[in-house]
């Protein structure tokens, strides 16, 4: 929460060409006042140069200018407002095809996914991309905005033949997890977006507003086990402060206790926490999401890279791994390839041992395949120069996931999660 109360929760929006995606999350940023009074001005000077008689909302999201011009989005942009009781950070992410690396790597800290749908055009191939996805990332709160709804007469048969088509798409997901809810909208309109639509009163749900604003955080945030990796070692060497010997980093998964007893990785060697540091003060306990130091009760040898757990929950550690990848360079991945895996802030280098398959993200399987190119997601095996201490990717994001750079050059090659 921030200093006036207020929780944050994160959301990713996917959506086909046309589908309403930027003229949704301006209609958000319009009804809660999030807008300026010039962006308004020059949303209203723009609309009227292109003669609409309406407002036309993308213009407040539509950054780039090829994107304004092609009325379609590109980039990746983090969109941020809020409410009373709510901030929110929107991850306004492309959905075309060639732009699939771009939806990856936005959505990945994400908490809510919106899938907007066309209500003219229905469930399309671009639809179960945007599922796959949200599914790779276990996104398991998804909210399908089935826009356009002014369209179709606000017909409510449309509304229940694209929710059953989407049920159909749902059981093909193997992440048990899922939360589906579907909201019927006009983002041009304004309908069922922050108000209740009088247009549609066979739907009795929450608007999208209300239903983004009744999602609680804890609800939404992984529960797993805690890893704690080791980003620096604090020495103040001052005279308050003079034997001080910290352990600092951000924990994910689980909470840490002072008392807990842990295990340092990868020594093996076991101490026990003795003091939990938040900014300015000591504290008993601390939740995931929290940058922490910590003070252990014996001398350890512990650098950046390591990582501190708890002793009834220790991670694998192997030299060989099998991943899912989303190929984000032009460079094609190729068996026998070399490449820098990182997996959070340890390094390691890692080669390309097997590609076992190209995955279909329309969910109708996989091909064979001795490459991976741009935006391509598929099954690999690394081995690597020295063991990685992990969980795979469905039980804990944050140590089950890792980024592959080019030796030579340090691009980014490709995103893994750890099966």
């Amino acid at each position: 929460m921030d200093i006036q109360g207020r929780k944050l929760i994160k959301i990713a929006t996917a959506g086909s060409v046309d589908d309403g995606k930027s003229t949704l999350i301006g209609r958000l940023l319009y009804d809660t006042k999030s807008l300026t009074t010039d962006k308004i001005e020059a949303i209203e000077r723009s609309s009227k140069q292109r003669g609409y008689d309406y407002l036309d909302f993308s213009l407040a999201t539509d950054g780039l200018v090829a994107e304004r011009e092609q009325g379609i989005t590109i980039d990746v942009a983090h969109i941020y407002f809020n409410t009373e009781k709510t901030n929110f950070i929107v991850a306004d992410t492309p959905g075309h095809v060639e732009y699939t690396r771009n939806m990856v790597t936005g959505a990945s800290t994400s908490q809510v996914a919106i899938i907007l749908i066309d209500a003219r055009k229905g469930v399309i191939e671009q639809t179960y991309r945007h599922f796959f996805i949200a599914n790779l990332l276990r996104i398991s709160h998804v909210v399908v905005a089935i826009n356009k709804m002014d369209l179709v007469n606000y017909d409510e048969e449309t509304f229940l033949k694209i929710k059953s088509d989407f049920d159909v798409l749902v059981e093909k997901s193997d992440f048990s997890e899922d939360q589906i809810t579907f909201i019927p909208v006009s983002a041009l309109k304004g309908e069922n977006i922050a108000s209740k639509s009088e247009e549609m009163p066979w739907y009795v749900g929450n608007t999208l507003l209300d239903h983004l604003e009744v999602l609680e955080p804890e609800d939404l945030q992984e529960s797993s086990v805690a890893r704690f990796p080791i980003q620096y070692v604090i020495r103040p060497k001052t005279e308050a402060f003079h034997d001080f010997r910290g352990f600092s980093g951000k924990l994910y998964g689980g909470s840490l206790k002072v008392g807990d007893e842990v295990t340092l990785l990868p020594s093996l060697n076991t101490s026990k926490i003795k003091s939990i540091h938040f900014f300015d003060q000591e504290i008993d306990e601390a939740a995931p999401g929290s940058s922490i130091a910590v003070t252990l009760e014996t001398e350890v040898d512990l650098s950046r890279g390591d990582m501190l757990v708890k002793s009834s929950h220790v991670p694998q550690s192997e030299k060989q791994i099998s991943a899912t990848i989303c190929q984000v360079n032009s460079k094609a991945l190729r068996v026998g390839a070399k490449y820098i895996l990182q997996h959070g802030v340890n390094r390691v280098l890692a080669k390309v041992d097997q590609i076992e398959a190209k995955i279909h993200t329309d969910f109708s399987g996989t091909e064979e395949t001795d490459q991976l190119k741009l935006n391509d997601i598929g099954k690999v095996r690394f081995r690597l120069s020295k063991p990685i201490h992990f969980d795979s990717y469905k039980d804990n994001k944050s140590n089950g996931s890792f980024i592959l750079i080019e030796e030579g050059d340090f691009d980014t090659v490709s995103v893994g999660f750890i099966d």
